[in-house]
């Protein structure tokens, strides 16, 4: 019996080959996810956007994250035009990965291994939705940019794939001037009317959204997000502030730098299952530390504070319908709450009028949508910094003369090259918008000062 259990004991003590830990190759995981992210892609590309499967193929499911890049293209997918519905096989033991559309909230995933069932008939919206016929700003009438040879020039060299960053996919660029539309042009694809993802530009949507429900329900980011799930007693978390998330100072931890949250964007995952449940591994306040969750939790805090049908209603009824940003939709997770890190599909003349509304310090036809005061909030930097690059507000960037551009300039920007860049000192909105693949990053910061050089 001795003999036996020591050498059962000598067998748990023995080092384990990287042979014996390997995982199956492939990982059923990462096909799960890459079945999730490419259901997700052409459930928005298809029905908010109206562009092809080959077309989002060949743009927004090139140079994907490393991991899925080699397996999206090798999956079948399935589209429902009637029910409006995705559906990509992974594995012959679990269900397929499927992406349902919804009006104004777009695409949500259902987890992985839901059985599939025949989703209801989508409403017969037109995709992609027409053109205002409001005049510019509210809609789309009376834009007629006539940019001088020098700006038209430029626009047109960020389309090139060199000039600006080596390989960069530019799909849109839109530039305001003075509230007027004085240049815009798009890849071929692409257009006014088409929406893609803004991935981490819906970061500043969300610091947005806070303020416009701030005053109604008295949200005061100084003091604990309403997370409740951080109220059980003795629970550290419970103090961390609206302030620490919006700054990505929550001190939570992440398994990446950049907290990258594919089981949340890609796998159906809930943020209320996965958000709520990193651990403390700093002092709130006291780090810098850029993070999905820290935004979605952002989210989670307005829904327990607003209410279901409050926190609903908010990004369309009291952001995007006032603002005229028709094509944008905000998704969510199957249980009902905003990924709003990340998951929002829009134009870049939707971008447009939201870089104008912050440019006007959140007042949009003669009307305050934000609280006076809550635009230098968001573009005042507190606390810990980044270790280089430029600064960060609450949910903004912020760029100066260090990056070769005028003090005040400050940016919302996302995943793949998506930038709006607002410049005050010269009453300047630049939209940006791109699918860079891989490694390739657009120099937006050397492309805004050459704007500047290239406009009275």
């Amino acid at each position: 019996m001795k003999t036996t259990l020591s050498l059962a004991l000598l067998a748990l003590a023995a080092p384990v080959s990287a042979q014996q830990i390997r995982p199956a190759s492939p990982q059923p995981y990462n096909h799960a996810i890459a079945a999730g992210y490419k259901a997700l892609t052409l459930c928005e590309g298809i029905f908010d956007a109206g562009r092809s499967e080959a077309q989002i193929a060949a743009t927004e499911l090139r140079g994907i994250y490393p991991e899925y890049d080699a397996i999206v293209p090798t999956l079948p997918a399935t589209v429902d035009r009637e029910t409006r519905v995705v559906t990509v096989p992974f594995d012959a033991r679990l269900a397929p990965r499927r992406a349902l559309w919804r009006p104004r909230y777009g695409c949500y995933l259902s987890p992985i291994g839901t059985p599939v069932a025949r989703a209801n008939p989508a409403a017969a919206t037109p995709v992609p939705l027409p053109a205002d016929p409001r005049p510019w700003p509210m809609g789309d009438a009376n834009i007629a940019p006539r940019p001088s040879a020098s700006l038209a020039a430029l626009v047109s060299r960020a389309f090139d794939r060199a000039s600006f960053g080596a390989e960069s996919v530019t799909t849109g660029v839109v530039i305001v001037k003075d509230g007027r539309v004085i240049a815009e042009q798009y890849a071929p694809g692409f257009g006014p009317m088409v929406p893609n993802r803004t991935w981490s530009v819906a970061k500043s949507i969300a610091g947005t959204l806070v303020g416009i429900a701030s005053p109604g329900a008295k949200i005061d980011p100084a003091k604990p997000a309403a997370i409740p799930e951080w109220r059980r007693p003795g629970d550290p978390r419970g103090a961390i502030t609206l302030d620490n998330l919006m700054r990505m100072a929550s001190g939570l931890h992440s398994d990446t730098a950049g907290n990258r949250t594919d089981a949340i964007y890609f796998g159906g995952t809930a943020v209320t299952e996965q958000a709520t449940g990193w651990p403390l591994e700093a002092e709130p306040g006291t780090r810098f530390r850029y993070a999905n969750n820290d935004i979605m939790l952002v989210a989670r805090s307005l829904r327990a504070t607003l209410g279901e049908a409050r926190y609903a209603s908010l990004p369309h009824d009291s952001l995007f319908r006032p603002l005229g940003m028709a094509h944008t939709v905000t998704g969510t997770d199957w249980q009902g709450n905003y990924i709003i890190s990340s998951q929002v599909w829009t134009t870049a003349r939707d971008l447009a009028r939201l870089g104008q509304f912050w440019l006007q310090d959140g007042v949009w036809q003669g009307r305050r949508l934000l609280p006076a005061g809550w635009m230098r909030y968001l573009t005042t930097p507190s606390g810990p910094q980044p270790a280089d690059g430029p600064g960060y507000g609450a949910t903004m960037w912020l760029f100066g003369p260090k990056q070769g551009l005028p003090a005040g300039s400050y940016s919302a920007q996302g995943n793949r090259g998506q930038f709006v860049m607002v410049i005050p000192q010269h009453r300047l909105v630049i939209v940006r918008r791109g699918e860079d693949p891989g490694a390739a990053r657009f120099d937006i910061a050397r492309f805004s000062a050459e704007v500047i050089g290239a406009t009275p």
